[in-house]
């Protein structure tokens, strides 16, 4: 048996309470039933949905600023929005399931949102692409949180949780979330067979310790709130990392005039700035003979070897008396530019110094643009979109 009640935890105080309603493990929320329209509505503007509300929007729209891309919204209450640097494109601000929603219904052409949000609203639709899948902001987790005394005191995995013989037709395991899709999957896929799926509105933590419910499943950050409502993690109780995502609707890619192009500057530019994001430029004056012996010091270090390799080029100086300038060969100077991770910076800069590195400039890094994106191959060969297609002609028109 496979059980979902539709109301709200409260609601299952009430002593005369709905009778729940069976479905099948495969059957979708109600709400999200309704088959998309088969045509799309023709307009010129491309549209990005992105969260309206809370952290999401704040990190989406600073990565979007961080990307040179500002969102220019001269009133707070609009709901659109556009791009200098992208004319054209639209963008529309909208609650975080209805930019999944409207992503399927075509009625915008891309989105960013929660992967956890996506999996839960898109539920495997094949009309959808995720261009980017690591975005690098809103990281947590969906998981399971179970009660750390009385009989779960000793349940620390799944296979334990299933195997408790407390679960039976009539006393299903009542699963408290706000993700029934993909709490009817996973339950599914591990073999529970009797489950009783409940929504709730608020803090899920409560609900097992009111005795409305035996778990929940929601997002897990830090898990500090988990601790503090006497609720743990257990093994193999983690169903979905997420993190912001970018998502488009395939219809609009082969579709709506000038997409493709907005979508490969997109992606061009979160590569570039989230790679630059992990490194810093590190600038040092170097001491050697000439620009070999720099190179080769450096070299030896496998904190200093950069991308690539350091680049090396002379430092001039006033000669003596101010009579012209001091090529590097009289100086013995020479200055390196490279890029360090910023989790070993202060490594870098020690080992800098150990062979004879001086006046070391550190600088945040705002881009690095490599050869053409992989994640960019993947969506035209998802697409079964080769060089010859007229769709990409289109890009450099």
């Amino acid at each position: 048996m496979f059980a979902l009640e539709g109301k709200g935890v409260g609601s299952l105080l009430a002593k005369d309470s709905i009778p729940v309603q069976i479905q099948s493990l495969s059957q979708r929320n109600a709400a999200d039933q309704a088959p998309p329209p088969t045509k799309r509505t023709p307009r010129t503007a491309i549209r990005l949905a992105v969260p309206s509300k809370g952290r999401m929007a704040e990190d989406t729209l600073q990565l979007l600023k961080d990307c040179q891309l500002n969102v220019y919204k001269p009133n707070p209450r609009q709901y659109i929005a556009s791009i200098q640097q992208m004319p054209g494109l639209e963008v529309w601000f909208q609650r975080a399931s209805d930019v999944v929603r409207k992503l399927i219904y075509g009625d915008v052409d891309l989105g960013i949102v929660g992967y956890d949000m996506y999996a839960e609203i898109a539920h495997g639709d094949s009309g959808l692409i995720v261009l980017h899948d690591s975005l690098g902001f809103g990281k947590c987790h969906l998981g399971l949180g179970i009660p750390t005394t009385g009989k779960w005191a000793d349940i620390n995995s799944l296979d334990e949780l299933r195997g408790m013989p407390d679960w039976t037709e009539t006393n299903p395991l009542r699963v408290v979330t706000g993700y029934h899709n993909v709490a009817r999957n996973f339950f599914a896929q591990q073999g529970f067979e009797h489950v009783l799926l409940l929504s709730a509105d608020g803090a899920l933590e409560a609900a097992p310790l009111m005795g409305t419910a035996d778990i929940i499943l929601d997002l897990v950050s830090t898990g500090v709130t988990l601790r503090e409502n006497n609720l743990k993690e257990i093994e193999g109780g983690r169903i979905i990392d997420s993190q912001g995502v970018l998502v488009a609707n395939k219809r609009a890619l082969r579709e709506q005039p000038g997409l493709l192009a907005v979508v490969h500057e997109l992606i061009e530019r979160l590569e570039a700035h989230l790679k630059a994001d992990k490194f810093y430029s590190v600038v040092a004056n170097m001491r050697g003979s000439s620009p070999e012996e720099v190179a080769h010091k450096i070299l030896s270090s496998e904190a200093l070897r950069g991308l690539q390799g350091p680049t090396i080029s002379p430092v001039y100086s006033m000669g003596n008396g101010g009579n012209g300038a001091s090529t590097a060969a009289e100086t013995g100077f020479y200055a390196c530019v490279i890029c360090v991770p910023k989790s070993r910076l202060y490594k870098s800069v020690k080992d800098l110094r150990a062979i004879g590195g001086s006046g070391v400039l550190v600088q945040p890094m705002t881009y690095i643009f490599d050869e053409e994106p992989e994640r960019w191959q993947k969506v035209l060969s998802e697409l079964d979109i080769d060089s010859a297609d007229p769709l990409l002609a289109t890009m450099d028109a």
